[in-house]
């Protein structure tokens, strides 16, 4: 199936897309990838006037994709935004899989793609290593698999970010602890909330989302929530995005630590920690 002008963005290299095989060498386009093309170039929309606000204070803007995979939106950032309206913008994409972040360094060399770096480091390893800057003006996690979004906001509120876009996928964490502490809770009649097992897995995935915005409202950010693309693109579907604004905090704090305990999650307050 030939690509039409409508899926690919005016400027948007048809070589990187074919490197990162969402094209076929000879330009076609199956229906997966159109669907991940659509999702990335969707977010994209979301993140471009969050640049343009960063490009309008400084020109080195600094960009982290963490739990980067394959860097698709690490690349795609770069080649729609960094490569010809912010070319001293850095963006760093960060990555636990050593042979991905190999590739990736290869492809960015290849494309002459010089503002991007990539880095084999854990999420601790990441908030100290020298190889990034004390701070990063914005912070991308897309579809960072269950735990691996919390990292991406641990690190982030690490980095002082401005700016953190968070599109969570497979939250099995939440789910496991209440599934574990069912039957302790079952005097409770909230506990029917998540008593089937497929309930227990979306309202686990639900909750997870739920926590994450209180956290980043307990750090001072505003936070805003809404959909990717339609759900036949995508069941991992939603959309946060934190702007810092040092809010007041302490209601959000409150909530957060009152949730918690209500729903038998207190084990896992080191997931969700607020700073005193």
């Amino acid at each position: 199936m030939q690509v039409t002008t409508t899926e690919i963005r005016p400027g948007q290299s048809v070589e990187l897309l074919k490197e990162l095989h969402i094209l076929t060498r000879d330009g076609k386009m199956n229906q997966d990838s159109r669907r991940k093309l659509k999702q990335v170039n969707h977010l994209f929309q979301f993140i471009e006037p969050l640049l343009e606000e960063l490009r309008a204070d400084h020109a080195d803007i600094s960009l982290a994709d963490h739990g980067a995979g394959k860097s698709y939106l690490g690349f795609i950032l770069y080649d729609l935004f960094c490569k010809d309206r912010a070319p001293a913008a850095r963006l760093h994409g960060i990555e636990t899989r050593a042979e991905l972040v190999a590739s990736s360094r290869v492809l960015a060399s290849r494309l002459g793609f010089a503002g991007m770096s990539f880095h084999h480091l854990s999420v601790a390893e990441s908030i100290v290593s020298d190889r990034l800057p004390a701070r990063v003006d914005l912070v991308t996690a897309l579809h960072a698999c269950d735990t691996a979004t919390d990292d991406a906001i641990r690190f982030a509120l690490a980095k002082q970010a401005s700016f953190i876009v968070l599109v969570p996928c497979c939250q099995a964490e939440v789910a496991a602890t209440l599934r574990r502490h069912k039957g302790r809770a079952l005097a409770n009649p909230l506990t029917e909330i998540w008593r089937h097992a497929i309930h227990t897995r979306e309202f686990g995935s639900h909750v997870t989302n739920v926590l994450r915005c209180l956290q980043l409202e307990a750090h001072g950010y505003q936070v805003g929530v809404t959909e990717l693309v339609g759900w036949e693109h995508s069941l991992k579907n939603e959309l946060i995005i934190a702007r810092y604004q040092n809010l007041p905090r302490r209601r959000a704090a409150e909530r957060l630590n009152e949730l918690l305990g209500m729903l038998g999650l207190e084990e896992l307050r080191h997931r969700f920690f607020v700073q005193p």
